[in-house]
């Protein structure tokens, strides 16, 4: 069974050992590729899963996507906790270590400068949810009688229903507004997403705000603490935080980006595959 080479992330030569026995995509162990003074974190795994037509059939499978993921990220976290690593996409994959060096050749230069950018830092999430049942559309409904009378009132009730959720949305978008703006200013890059989708997700309520923040390890406990201050600030408002993450969303796409010389391009980041999927 011929095995390509799967590769996660590449950073600078590390001091500290990786934890006991890491594993990666298909339980593979994961290993290291030192060149030209950078390294490649990779592991071996088969061509029949890997290769071209074969990953493409397998990207229609939520279930192999998100087993893949998970493995893609077990590795990422364990580099973060002892390295400043530069995340590329899933399944980034490479014909053998000879392809993975010449990628590297090929990108030194932005990897370096990437590196550079990120060194001594994590990304750390936040998103506000407004939850399903606001404290206005509550004095709302309790307000209304249980059964219109007539079309009239029917009308009525629709509108204030409307203004209601209006109001709930103008103050959260205030709220994390103001949040961000906060969290801004303790971070030395922020990064607004999209709304994540409610249906992959499944997360209760709308999301308002789904922000990454790139902090200096050493302030990494003080921004903590902010977030956590601001959970119940506002009635109706969800704050959830996340991380720390290696700092995928500050990484630019062409420089996470995979391929190369005898490789094949990556797919979407595992961190955010997790997130949707849980």
């Amino acid at each position: 069974m011929t095995a390509l080479r799967y590769v996660y992330a590449v950073c600078r030569p590390f001091g500290a050992p990786l934890q006991a026995e890491l594993t990666g995509v298909g339980g593979a162990p994961a290993k290291l590729v030192h060149h030209h003074g950078l390294v490649a974190v990779v592991s071996a795994v088969p061509e029949r899963d890997f290769a071209e037509e074969p990953l493409r059939a397998h990207l229609e499978d939520l279930d192999w996507l998100s087993a893949t993921a998970r493995g893609h990220q077990q590795v990422i976290d364990a580099l973060t906790a002892v390295t400043t690593p530069l995340p590329l996409r899933m399944a980034t994959v490479f014909r053998d270590d000879s392809g993975v060096r010449v990628m590297i050749e090929e990108r030194e230069e932005d990897f370096r400068r990437t590196l550079d950018r990120l060194e001594g830092r994590v990304e750390w999430g936040v998103k506000v949810y407004v939850e399903a049942g606001s404290d206005a559309r509550e004095d709302t409904a309790a307000a209304a009688p249980a059964k219109p009378a007539s079309g009239r009132d029917y009308l009525m009730q629709r509108r204030r229903r409307a203004r209601a959720d209006d109001d709930a949305w103008q103050r959260a978008e205030r709220f994390a507004g103001r949040l961000h703006s906060l969290l801004s200013e303790r971070a030395d890059a922020a990064r607004l997403h999209p709304p994540q989708n409610p249906a992959l997700s499944r997360a209760s309520g709308k999301n308002v705000l789904n922000a990454a923040y790139l902090v200096p390890r050493g302030q990494s406990e003080e921004f903590v603490e902010i977030v956590d201050r601001t959970k119940g600030e506002e009635s109706g408002m969800r704050v959830e935080l996340t991380g720390p993450w290696a700092a995928y969303s500050f990484v630019d796409p062409d420089v996470g980006e995979g391929g190369g010389s005898g490789g094949e391009s990556g797919t979407a980041t595992a961190r955010d595959t997790e997130e949707e999927r849980s």
